[in-house]
């Protein structure tokens, strides 16, 4: 096991979903954890659950409530990050694992409210540039270490037409080539970036989009597994490729789905057929 007591990683969306359970992860994997999310009151008793589950396992935690697309806040984060008692902490992984967006149509029918380009610069603005704007940051702070791993949560809508989905798939189609230029960029480094594409996950993110319970309906049937993937199961493979060597994994997208993805039809009655 690698030893990872001296490193830290940073998770953006640490409050749940894919997030909570990777910073979990992590923590049982010796790193020390500083999240980043954005709740209100009523969400805070799940939050502090999180953070409760990462100090059982004795290393380091703290998070911040912030928006982290918020410009000025990230820097108040990362000065903050700087003048930790030791020194510069070193970090060896961000995660980032936004989900806030407009679930709104391009162009709206009778009844329906269009998506605005402020609406559309929110979303992938939070959803994909924050990637990089986070990682310029640690990297000129001198706090981003070699061979250090970067992972971005993207989706099978990036390349595909769900309903008011256009704005997530935008950003996810965007965050996906962040990682490409990301990877090419920090080769001097040896950092490994890396987008997971995870199965149908049941967060609270998906049951914000319309169509979610057939949607996850379909996913079940798909998937040969026979069930939905699981932010456990995402944070494994996370910590996986978090391992020595797997650095040399970079600028791709990883599918965490069970083979969920490789099913073209699957029959009401019948088993999986793949194609």
């Amino acid at each position: 096991m690698d030893n990872n007591n001296n490193y830290w990683a940073i998770v953006l969306g640490a409050s749940s979903g894919f997030g909570g359970a990777a910073a979990k992860q992590l923590a049982r994997d010796g790193y020390n954890i500083i999240g980043i999310h954005l709740d209100r009151a009523a969400t805070m008793p799940a939050v502090e659950a999180v953070i409760a589950d990462i100090k059982a396992e004795n290393v380091k935690c703290i998070f911040y409530n912030i928006n982290a697309a918020d410009e000025v806040k990230r820097k108040e984060v990362i000065k903050t990050m700087l003048s930790f008692p030791g020194g510069t902490p070193k970090v060896k992984v961000l995660i980032h694992s936004l989900a806030f967006g407009t679930l709104k149509p391009f162009i709206p029918k009778a009844g329906e409210v269009g998506l605005t380009k402020a609406q559309m610069e929110m979303t992938v603005d939070v959803m994909a540039h924050s990637l990089v704007y986070w990682t310029q940051d640690l990297v000129s702070s001198g706090m981003l270490v070699e061979k250090s791993r970067i992972f971005a949560m993207t989706s099978s809508g990036g390349r595909s037409s769900i309903p008011y989905y256009g704005a997530v798939s935008a950003a996810k189609a965007s965050l996906e080539s962040h990682v490409r230029q990301l990877s090419y960029e920090l080769g001097y480094m040896e950092v490994g970036v890396l987008a997971i594409m995870a199965g149908v996950t049941d967060t609270p993110a998906l049951r914000k989009i319309p169509g979610n319970v057939p949607m996850i309906e379909v996913a079940r049937r798909k998937n040969p597994r026979n069930r939905l993937t699981t932010p456990e199961d995402v944070a494994k493979v996370i910590s996986l490729i978090c391992r020595d060597g797997g650095e040399w994994i970079s600028g791709g997208i990883i599918n965490a789905d069970g083979g969920e993805d490789l099913v073209n039809f699957v029959g009401q009655n019948s088993g999986n057929i793949f194609g």
